[in-house]
């Protein structure tokens, strides 16, 4: 009886000993760590080139137009900001001289038709009275001498009635110079768009630009129904993209906004701007118009989508640490190292090959110095 009183007081002490133990545990165990956490999902990954500086809107047509003779300006049609179609004129200089040229050259027509309606009258005529002649040899009432002579007079009146049809083509062709000179004092907008800026003001001179030596158009058109990007792509990147390709396209002065595009041109030289940075520029069109209005000029990047997966396996990219290896919530809550087979990667998402499942939480941020295997976490939740 005294040996069962003595194991029952030993049965109580141990639990008591162990109560004690797990409570001295628990007080003295340490807090879980606050970390970021992200759920392993399926989705898309994409492979992407993304331009190393700056892309630029830019019109397919864009034109810097100024009149193919020097003068002072007479006429402006037109004014900055303003559309126009096709033909419209837009300036013209002085050439009160041409048209006094024209309207000689006119007037000169004038009399030569007239002339040439006069000699082509008397050729008639005497054609006629040659063949009376004939008829009047024929029948011996004169000599043959007479007829020889009608025939060369009709003959020679033909001959003049041809050289004044030759008087109007070269009237005609006087007319058409001057009316050429005239035509090149007058600007034309060579397309339908709108004028973004003009150089120069009525009584100004202007001149065209002589070869080697720039100087500003008098006026820049722009079509700017018709856009597309044009941006730097490193030049390791290059041999990547090929007309065709899918791209996305994003603009500064539009946030948080995609256009869909597709890669168009690849430039067939590399840019050296500088040594340390040699880029190969590619054009993207604008697969739909957009409903927002874009100016020509805009900065925009551009993603090029060099291939996609669907439905796959991936995880944030962040996650990844050195050497393809990640740490992963276990059912303790506690961190445990995997390692990870990866395969399509961009900036966002990396497809997982192997090592992780479907629902597994892995650690986003490392920037903690307790984080280590083992260590109990906790997610951390957002503040307000």
């Amino acid at each position: 009886m005294q040996n069962k009183k003595l194991s029952t007081r030993l049965i109580y002490i141990s639990i008591a000993i162990a109560m004690i133990a797990m409570s001295v545990w628990y007080l003295t165990r340490p807090d879980p760590i606050a970390v970021e956490l992200a759920t392993i999902h399926r989705g898309s990954v994409e492979s992407i080139v993304v331009n190393t500086r700056a892309g630029t809107v830019k019109a397919c047509r864009r034109a810097n137009l100024a009149p193919t003779t020097g003068g002072k300006i007479t006429q402006l049609w037109v004014k900055e900001g303003d559309r126009v179609t096709k033909g419209q004129a837009l300036l013209e200089l002085w050439n009160a001289d041409l048209v006094a040229q024209r309207e000689l050259s006119q007037r000169q027509l004038t009399m030569s038709e007239q002339r040439r309606r006069e000699a082509c009258i008397i050729a008639d005529n005497a054609h006629r009275e040659s063949v009376r002649t004939q008829q009047l040899v024929n029948k011996g009432f004169i000599s043959s001498q007479l007829a020889e002579d009608a025939d060369a007079n009709a003959r020679a009146k033909q001959a003049s009635c041809e050289a004044a049809a030759s008087d109007i083509k070269r009237a005609q062709a006087q007319t058409h110079v001057a009316q050429a000179g005239i035509e090149r004092t007058i600007l034309t907008a060579p397309f339908a768009g709108i004028v973004a800026r003009i150089t120069g003001e009525v009584g100004e001179y202007t001149t065209p630009s002589p070869p080697g030596v720039p100087t500003p158009p008098a006026i820049d058109l722009i079509d700017d129904t018709c856009l597309y990007i044009s941006a730097p792509m490193d030049e390791v990147d290059a041999p990547k993209i090929k007309v065709g390709q899918m791209a996305r396209i994003t603009l500064d002065a539009m946030p948080g906004e995609f256009f869909e595009g597709k890669v168009r041109r690849i430039a067939p030289y590399v840019t050296e701007i500088e040594k340390q940075a040699r880029t190969v520029d590619i054009e993207v069109d604008f697969e739909q118009p957009s409903k927002q209005h874009l100016l020509v000029g805009y900065s925009a990047d551009v993603e090029t989508i060099i291939e996609r997966r669907d439905s796959i396996l991936r995880i944030p990219t962040q996650a990844i640490r050195q050497d393809d290896k990640v740490f992963v919530l276990d059912a303790n809550s506690k961190l445990e190292e995997r390692q990870l087979d990866t395969g399509l990667s961009n900036w966002s998402f990396t497809e997982v090959i192997s090592g992780l499942n479907e629902g597994d939480q892995v650690l986003l941020s490392f920037d903690q110095d307790e984080i280590e295997v083992g260590v109990l976490v906790i997610q951390k939740t957002d503040q307000p």
